[in-house]
């Protein structure tokens, strides 16, 4: 069904100019809106919801995949691990944001810090940009997606050696770049 769909899809777009019929049905969309919205995904986040479950449909068509015996199943079940997905982003910018926060000095007062804090922001982004990329990556994964030094050398297919030796030459820049700028 969903191969003769995705040849349906094409046949229309190349006798339409290039206009695609809708993967899912109205009701098969209500569906997903609903399993995001009881997956407790806030109601500004549900058009992205719907749209990924779209594009997921789309892409399973076009790789060629043995097409599901019920879309609507299929589409509700990827709907629910999206729900899943975005409640794990939000634990993981917590869990940034309570690591940032304990990074603070505590001798700062309330009206102090949210100025200091937007400085040393602005200016460890800016350092970030001058990284080298593989330099920039490791230390985004490390420290902002919070991988352990194993994870990363798994994710990018390198040795743990060179993940330490990337991360410690990157914070070593980053940190001569914040004194440079009299940041810390």
């Amino acid at each position: 069904m969903l191969r003769r769909k995705a040849r349906r899809v094409q046949g229309a777009e190349e006798s339409a100019g290039g206009a695609l019929d809708d993967p899912l049905d109205a009701a098969q969309e209500r569906r997903v809106r609903a399993v995001l919205a009881l997956g407790g995904v806030p109601q500004t986040d549900l058009p992205d919801g719907v749209q990924q479950v779209r594009l997921r449909l789309l892409e399973r068509a076009a790789s060629g995949a043995e097409a599901p015996r019920d879309v609507s199943a299929w589409a509700a079940v990827v709907a629910s691990n999206l729900a899943m997905d975005w409640h794990r982003a939000r634990r993981r910018q917590e869990r940034i944001g309570e690591r940032l926060a304990s990074l603070r000095p505590p001798e700062h007062t309330a009206d102090d810090s949210g100025e200091e804090t937007k400085v040393l922001s602005l200016a460890v982004a800016q350092g970030l940009d001058e990284l080298p990329d593989a330099q920039r990556q490791i230390l985004v994964l490390r420290f902002y997606a919070d991988l352990p030094v194993r994870g990363i050398a798994e994710e990018l297919g390198i040795p743990e050696g060179t993940v330490k030796s990337r991360l410690h030459s990157a914070v070593r820049a980053l940190r001569t770049r914040l004194h440079e700028d009299e940041v810390v």
